[in-house]
């Protein structure tokens, strides 16, 4: 019979890397917890229409990325491919957006039906980060210092870089899309396949091409900044003024545009060269008109989501973290007698040392087989416990990383020697 494998593009995530993933979490939520935002967890399943009208219809998510079927009932379900639209939704339906500041987070898996490669998957990773009734650039700097002590707490501050850019309102950017098709249309043979199709349905992702033939096209392109009203330009001006403050290196880049349609005014990515095509490790920005186009009553937003995948990828000897998670002892029990007292003592060593982590040998097994089980466990010693030890309340402790020989330990001398591994 054919072995059943995962999906292409989901991956599992092994034993020997879960705790890079949990140490990364423990820092996303101990800094979110130190910026006062609270965490809200949303459904994997949403309606389809959910997703239509917030990304928009003719995107490629839409068009082409969405994981949607049909349940029994005939509704359309979709897998969330983002976050952003299920944590608006959520907050309008129980009341949460109205004559109140909401500052939210959230992590999980979202899902893209793209071509996998390195850093992009089907099921990936995300945590996000959403601001609900603040219409300053205040807040969006906040996210910006918020992601940047991320960084500095991973240690990975050295390997990414912001841009900004602003998008002003939509009716400013309607007047500069049609700029901007006009311009593309007088060049369309230098135009790639993309490109020609985005013209007719989102011409502002053009700017986004990765094609390095279509460089030179782009940078000579309209600049929406030209098209700015006075109080988009304040904006992105006291964004700019308050992030020097705040000594937050930036790039302003005036093609940097988000891949959704509803963001407005300020935009920033975190960008990095270390990990091929997929450079882009957190990225976000207002939109403060989704939530009219939700149906709900206008409200500013703004926030930003990170890429948990690619995150990791970034982490120094991330290997020190794996290894820092394996077990601080192995307890080896060898006879009748010694199994029936073994586990009321390692029941009394986590009762004593709750961060202690230690394994019991279950399955029995000769004294040999043990310590190999021992010994693959990572474990920094093993605990030996036979009739004659039970016999006489001691403990055989075998250091498995060093040099050290065996000893022998009175079974009360055994909490103060496990602290000093801990």
């Amino acid at each position: 019979m054919e072995k059943i494998q995962a999906i292409r593009g989901m991956h599992d995530i092994l034993p020997d890397r879960t705790p890079r993933w949990q140490y990364v979490e423990s820092v996303v939520r101990r800094i979110m917890a130190s910026y006062g935002y609270e965490e809200i967890r949303l459904p994997l399943l949403e309606k389809t229409e959910l997703f239509k009208r917030s990304i928009g219809e003719v995107t490629d998510i839409v068009e082409k990325e969405m994981y949607t079927f049909e349940d029994r009932n005939g509704d359309s379900l979709t897998l969330r491919p983002e976050g952003t639209a299920g944590c608006l939704r959520a907050c309008m339906e129980h009341g949460l957006l109205y004559n109140r500041i909401n500052r939210l987070w959230y992590s999980g898996p979202m899902f893209r039906h793209e071509r996998p490669q390195k850093g992009r998957y089907r099921q990936f990773h995300q945590v996000g980060v959403e601001v609900y009734g603040i219409d300053t650039p205040d807040i969006d700097v906040e996210l910006i210092l918020l992601s940047s002590r991320l960084w500095r707490e991973l240690g990975i501050a050295h390997k990414l870089e912001l841009q900004i850019n602003t998008l002003g309102t939509a009716a400013e950017r309607l007047v500069y899309r049609n700029k901007l098709v006009q311009y593309f249309r007088t060049h369309y043979e230098k135009l790639d396949e993309d490109s020609r199709r985005r013209l007719e349905t989102n011409p502002l992702r053009i700017l986004d091409s990765k094609n390095p033939e279509m460089r030179e096209l782009i940078q000579a392109a309209p600049v929406l900044a030209d098209d700015l009203g006075e109080e988009s330009r304040n904006h992105f001006q006291r964004l700019k003024e308050l992030l020097d403050e705040a000594g937050i290196s930036y790039v302003v880049n005036p093609t940097l545009v988000r891949g959704l349609d509803y963001y407005s005014r300020t935009v920033f990515e975190w960008v990095t060269d270390e990990l091929g095509a997929q450079g882009t490790v957190c990225a976000g920005g207002r939109y403060d008109g989704l939530i009219e186009q939700l149906g709900g009553k206008g409200s500013a937003a703004t926030g930003f989501a990170l890429g948990m995948e690619r995150l990791i990828e970034l982490l120094e000897s991330p290997e020190k973290l794996d290894a820092a998670a394996r077990p601080h002892a192995y307890l080896i029990r060898v006879g009748g007698e010694a199994e029936r007292r073994g586990a009321a003592l390692a029941e009394a060593l986590r009762d004593a040392l709750p961060n202690l982590r230690l394994v019991v040998n279950c399955g029995g097994g000769s004294f040999k087989s043990q310590f190999k089980r021992a010994d693959k466990s990572g474990a920094a010693v093993a605990l030996i416990l036979g009739e004659d030890e039970v016999r006489d309340q001691l403990i055989g402790v075998k250091h498995l990383r060093t040099e050290e020989g065996q000893r022998t330990l009175a079974q009360s001398e055994l909490i103060p020697f496990l602290q000093t591994l801990i």
